[in-house]
């Protein structure tokens, strides 16, 4: 696992220990970036269930400012955290150990907005409605701001409404399912 471009294009990335966490592969992460943008002019990221911190990080890599990284498993926090000492990233980031619904509550409650959410959760465990629902309610993203969701090709996720606006979705592989929201 690398960064694929930016300013740490090529830097390899440790991966999360175990069989807890399944990372996004470089070719699905290289064309999920081309979709949102191959570079960013700042801004603020979220990297929900971030097992490794890839998502985020390469946000950073492509120009985002500073990024939020949340996961509640000890040993994906740990790796975040070397990945980032690693690249010297710390000034750009927060890390927490965390539930994400207590995460998304409390980054609510400091008034937090994002221009990019990566929501990555095990595949089949979470609601991506609940989810949504949830970023619109504590007001998180920003105006335009997108919203990642990396799920199972078996997974329903909310159409387009008044809130969001489905602006890419598609399958790689055979069990991987991309969609991205914006914020209308």
């Amino acid at each position: 696992m690398r960064v694929i471009a930016g300013i740490h294009k090529g830097r390899q990335l440790k991966s999360v220990p175990g069989n807890d966490t399944r990372p996004t592969t470089d070719k699905v992460k290289e064309a999920v970036f081309q979709v949102l943008g191959p570079y960013f002019q700042g801004g603020h990221a979220l990297d929900l269930f971030a097992g490794s911190g890839s998502l985020g990080i390469e946000a950073l890599s492509r120009g985002m400012d500073k990024c939020v990284f949340v996961d509640k498993h000890p040993k994906a926090i740990q790796t975040i955290r070397e990945n980032i000492s690693t690249l010297k990233l710390e000034g750009q980031v927060e890390v927490f150990r965390a539930d994400a619904y207590r995460a998304l509550s409390a980054a609510g409650k400091r008034k937090l907005k994002f221009d990019l959410i990566f929501l990555d959760p095990p595949y089949t465990k979470i609601s991506y409605t609940d989810l949504l629902e949830v970023i619109e309610k504590e007001q998180l993203i920003s105006s335009a701001g997108i919203i990642y969701c990396e799920h199972d090709i078996k997974d329903t996720l909310p159409d387009s409404n008044d809130k969001f606006s489905i602006i890419k979705q598609t399958h790689y592989g055979g069990t991987i399912g991309i969609t991205i929201y914006q914020k209308n």
